[in-house]
């Protein structure tokens, strides 16, 4: 049943995102959108180093959308590149292949988000703010500042 994906969990996490907002000047900018239902995450990064130092992220998104992104958000600052796509392919794995959920402590609320496995529809808006962030590393991993396209999912 649908109503299994929005628990308590999941609702506070949607409900603590922070306002919409832009960094004053981000080294990393992107926006992904899910074909399957329209929800849009974007992300404005600051980096020190190779660990985020700042975040804005404005979502237009579905509650899943906004929960994950209020998870992530929350836990984001001072992580690792590393971490960040570490993050992102084991929510993947755990979504779309049923793998488990990240276990190290900065990202353990994300098992909040286990729930939605049994619902693939749900998977793409939820994995939205996950990619946004890998590609803002990923960007500048390649070297300097990055301006993200709206990659579609």
């Amino acid at each position: 049943m649908l109503s299994d994906i929005y628990t308590e969990a999941l609702l506070e996490a949607a409900t603590s995102l922070p306002p919409s907002s832009r960094l004053a000047a981000p080294d990393a900018t992107a926006t992904r959108v899910s074909r399957v239902c329209g929800s849009e995450v974007s992300l404005d990064l600051a980096f020190d180093g190779e660990r985020i130092s700042d975040i804005a992220v404005r979502a237009k998104a579905c509650a899943l959308g906004q929960a994950a992104a209020g998870l992530f958000t929350a836990q984001a600052i001072g992580a690792s590149f590393e971490e960040v796509l570490r993050v992102r392919d084991e929510m993947q794995r755990m979504l779309r292949n049923g793998g488990a959920p990240p276990t190290d402590a900065r990202w353990a609320s994300l098992k909040a988000l286990q729930p939605i496995t049994a619902y693939p529809q749900r998977h793409a808006s939820t994995l939205l703010v996950f990619q946004a962030a890998a590609d803002c590393v990923e960007g500048a991993m390649a070297g300097g500042p990055q301006d993200g396209a709206e990659p579609r999912d």
